[in-house]
């Protein structure tokens, strides 16, 4: 066998097994967590609350994304600090990253009827350093009494103790834990805004059949 071979050989199998392992990961995702989440979403959306997604990294591409569609989808009114690039420069320069999120969800009036919502491979870690903004913010939101909510990876970090609901995406791969953890952040919150105990408005293109 030819090393072309033999790499094609190597990358056609790292593909199945990447792919195996998202249908584990899909057969291990707690569905209650799920429905948990759905339920205090509704209570959120009925008390006129809003939910404010917190996620660095590519988290925060997805806080992003899950804002379109909270805002379109599921008519919730929702935020993400991340999206104001100016802002959070701003905050992490002259205030600290650790405290980034805080001033800006005080600013916002939280309130106890409004959610904080998590997107995160770590959950948040302050011994180890890991995402310290997520942690003093959801300190801040557990003091005004908000609702917590996260969809998190590993073992879940400073999220899942403290969150009302939490999905932990399984680990079933150590090496891929944070592409898995960022890829089911989105495939949970589409199924979240699908849910037909949420969903108002129909998308683009299941509109058109």
């Amino acid at each position: 066998m030819n090393e072309l071979s033999k790499n094609t050989d190597k990358a056609s199998n790292f593909s199945k097994s990447y792919l195996d392992e998202a249908i584990e990961v899909i057969s291990l995702i707690d569905i209650d967590a799920i429905e948990k989440i759905v339920s205090l979403i509704k209570q959120t959306r009925t008390k006129l609350g809003r939910i404010f997604f917190l996620g660095v990294g590519g988290s925060a591409g997805n806080c992003s994304h899950a804002v379109n569609d909270f805002r379109k989808i599921i008519e919730v009114e929702s935020y993400a600090p991340t999206d104001n690039v100016s802002e959070l420069t701003a905050r992490t320069n002259d205030e600290g990253w650790a405290n980034v999120f805080v001033p800006w969800l005080r600013l916002s009036k939280l309130s106890k009827n409004d959610m904080v919502f998590i997107f995160s491979v770590g959950g948040g870690n302050l011994e180890k350093n890991i995402s310290p903004n997520l942690v003093e913010a959801l300190k801040f939101s557990s003091q005004i009494g908000a609702k917590i909510c996260g969809i998190v990876g590993k073992d879940g970090g400073y999220t899942a103790k403290v969150a009302d609901a939490c999905i932990i995406v399984p680990t079933v791969n150590k090496d891929n834990i944070t592409p898995h953890s960022e890829a089911f952040q989105a495939v949970i919150w589409h199924l979240i805004v699908s849910h037909p105990s949420l969903k108002v408005n129909q998308t683009k293109w299941e509109s058109t059949k």
